[in-house]
């Protein structure tokens, strides 16, 4: 029998519960933050962006945390530290980015809901886990409900919108692989090796493909509000929200904090109505929910008999 939780474990719960729930918030508006910010730099110059001071960023984490001797990884991990990075930045950031910009904020954050999804198809197709009969109802009910969310913009016709959501969809295939393959990586060797070792690697690509026009831009030009928003989209929700996240799951544990993340599509779309022009139609709003409801079922089905993993803590 478990005894009384002691009130400082209580108190960090409840500091991380906030915590998590503030990230939620800052995650739900950036969908927002970003569209607004491509009106002024475009989706490849906020790559270009992005990409210059993510390095700067993690590297000013691995001189705080290890001072000036990095920890040494072994040939084969640099490798898939590599891969790591072509996947989750040059891919998967790089196809999020076009894909919010082509459609809305509200549907970009339900789409990009869906990663659960594919991180069960992937564990499934490695032989890692098999999924029970619950678990493949709500791949299915998943799936209707991504069917049932596009379905007015696709009677009507909006080709751009339809394949933006398209697009993030495979996004969010990749950075399920990234989540998938980055376990091993992260058990040998911290959870901030592998994040800022895969930002450094994935940056080299993103800014040689982006550089003509990030090198067009007149960056002097910007307004206060734009480089807000930058900064804010790269350094806040971007660079500083995974690392709060991190910390979320280390306190709280993944299979308690992982259900924050659907909070996240009806913040961004109650950001999206009250600062656009984005509204919801009854297709929508039923799409998501069904989505929603599928992706939850998917996850959490047979978790109850399950123990959960302990949190790795760099």
């Amino acid at each position: 029998m478990q005894g009384p939780v002691p009130p400082h474990a209580r108190s960090r719960e409840l500091q991380a519960l906030a915590v998590g729930l503030a990230i939620i918030v800052v995650w739900g508006a950036n969908f927002s933050v970003q569209k607004a910010l491509f009106a002024a730099i475009t989706p490849t110059g906020f790559l270009f962006a992005r990409y210059l001071i993510m390095p700067a960023c993690a590297l000013a984490l691995l001189l705080r945390t290890y001072g000036t001797r990095f920890p040494a990884v072994s040939r084969r991990d640099l490798f898939d530290l590599a891969k790591l990075g072509f996947f989750g930045h040059v891919l998967h950031v790089g196809m999020v980015t076009h894909g919010i910009d082509w459609s809305t904020a509200f549907s970009s954050s339900l789409i990009l809901a869906c990663g659960p999804i594919f991180t069960l198809l992937i564990l499934r197709w490695s032989g890692i886990e098999q999924l029970n009969r619950a678990q493949v109802a709500g791949v299915a009910v998943a799936c209707i409900g991504v069917l049932v969310f596009l379905s007015d913009k696709l009677l009507a016709g909006r080709w751009l919108a339809s394949g933006g959501d398209l697009f993030l969809l495979v996004a969010a295939s990749f950075f399920s692989y990234y989540t998938v393959a980055a376990k091993p990586l992260i058990e040998r060797h911290g959870g901030i090796v592998v994040m800022t070792y895969a930002t450094l690697l994935g940056s080299v690509p993103v800014v040689a493909l982006s550089l003509p026009v990030g090198l067009g831009i007149d960056w002097w030009q910007l307004s206060p509000l734009a480089w807000a928003q930058l900064l804010w989209a790269v350094i806040v929700s971007a660079f500083a929200g995974w690392l709060a996240w991190g910390w979320v799951n280390a306190v709280r544990g993944v299979a308690r904090t992982a259900p924050l993340m659907y909070l996240m599509p009806p913040v961004a779309g109650a950001v999206a109505w009250a600062v656009s022009d984005e509204r919801f139609t009854v297709p929508k709003v039923l799409g998501a929910a069904i989505t929603l409801g599928g992706v939850a079922l998917a996850q959490f089905a047979g978790r109850s008999r399950a123990r959960e993993a302990p949190a790795l803590v760099d």
